[in-house]
């Protein structure tokens, strides 16, 4: 058996192979191409070969590299290997030879390779997220050139039928309106790519059995659940609940010394588009909750939203703050991970695309 250490960089790749006994039979520093990697594989044939990588930027294709040339992979969580081969001299060299040692001596601590389709809808959500944040930003700037104005603005949705007409009258220096007519522009092109990127969802998740799980969870809408789905993958590979809740970053971090214990904030450790579609569950659940009880105010002071865009569970918004995390996310990581795993499920109406983003 050949163990192969790769230090994978952007443009370059550090490789060292060791045999069974840790003796170094290969090293070698080249230009990123599969070209150069099917090389060394062809120079340490016939052995069978294992190659450990770290998760760092730009990864998929060496996976899928490595999937091709049927050679097994295993990806290295970068934080743990660091607490594990910490040294006092670091380099690209060192990695590579750390990185196969620990491979050899079974001590890598592994991430899971997703698959290319897990990878894609991963991609798929995520783009989706930051279109949404982007127009975000950009109508914020267009209230703030309104209130720089001094514009009042009567209507409830400023980028309606109404809203529009009222920002085509306004009367604005030369600078200003033209900044006003761009940025009406870029919200009208993301809005044309969210709804093509929401079509695109409801075709690669409408027979998906475990968005009917998700979605009668309060709070969990078709896109919050898709973003869950995508970012979990197979969630098989958690033993239970709590697993998945450490895995997503939800659990505290705990400093303890003898009868000592100190709890801290959650570790924010893993997907941070899990934990924000999480949380972002819970806060419209709560939401829900409050404008049952009051129905004539919503818990921010202004006029209710209805149950029906409540149970949306809107994927549009900023991430709730850092205080409030944990609390928010405590009730809904567990009815996610116990209703993914067990088979309970009701039927949902699935959404109706017109011309209109999920929002």
């Amino acid at each position: 058996m050949v163990y192969l250490g790769v230090d994978l960089h952007r443009n370059i790749s550090h490789v060292v192979a060791l045999d069974g006994v840790g003796e170094v039979i290969l090293e070698r520093r080249f230009g990123n191409s599969a070209h150069e990697f099917q090389r060394v594989f062809g120079e340490l044939e016939p052995e069978p070969i294992e190659v450990a990588f770290e998760a760092t930027y730009g990864w998929s294709w060496f996976a899928e590299l490595l999937a091709d040339a049927g050679i097994e992979a295993h990806k290295a969580h970068p934080l743990a290997t660091k607490a594990i081969s910490s040294g006092r001299v670091k380099n690209d060299a060192v990695d590579a030879r750390t990185l196969a040692h620990l491979l050899r001596t079974n001590l890598l601590p592994e991430a899971w390779i997703a698959p290319p389709d897990v990878r894609e809808a991963r991609r798929l959500v995520r783009m989706r997220v930051s279109l949404v944040r982007m127009r975000s930003r950009l109508k914020a700037q267009v209230h703030a050139l309104c209130a720089d104005a001094g514009v009042p603005v009567p209507v409830s949705d400023l980028f309606g039928k109404a809203g529009r007409e009222l920002l085509g009258g306004l009367a604005l220096r030369p600078t200003s309106a033209g900044r006003l007519a761009a940025s009406l522009r870029l919200i009208d092109d993301l809005g044309r790519e969210i709804v093509e990127a929401d079509r695109e969802l409801v075709r690669l998740y409408r027979e998906d059995d475990r968005i009917r799980r998700l979605t009668p969870i309060p709070g969990i809408g078709f896109l919050t659940a898709t973003t869950i789905i995508a970012e979990v993958g197979d969630v098989g590979r958690f033993s239970s609940p709590e697993r998945l809740t450490s895995w997503a970053g939800l659990t505290p971090t705990e400093r303890s010394s003898a009868d000592h214990t100190r709890r801290g904030h959650i570790s924010k450790q893993g997907s941070r588009w899990l934990r924000w579609a999480m949380v972002e569950g819970q806060r419209e659940s709560a939401e829900l909750r409050t404008c049952t009880a009051s129905p004539t105010r919503s818990p921010t002071g202004g006029a209710a939203r209805s149950p029906e865009s409540l149970s949306r569970g809107d994927c549009s918004r900023s991430p709730s703050t850092p205080s409030a995390t944990l609390r928010a996310a405590g009730h809904t990581r567990r009815c996610i991970a116990h209703l993914i795993r067990s088979g309970r499920a009701r039927c949902v109406s699935w959404p109706q695309l017109d011309g209109r983003s999920l929002d």
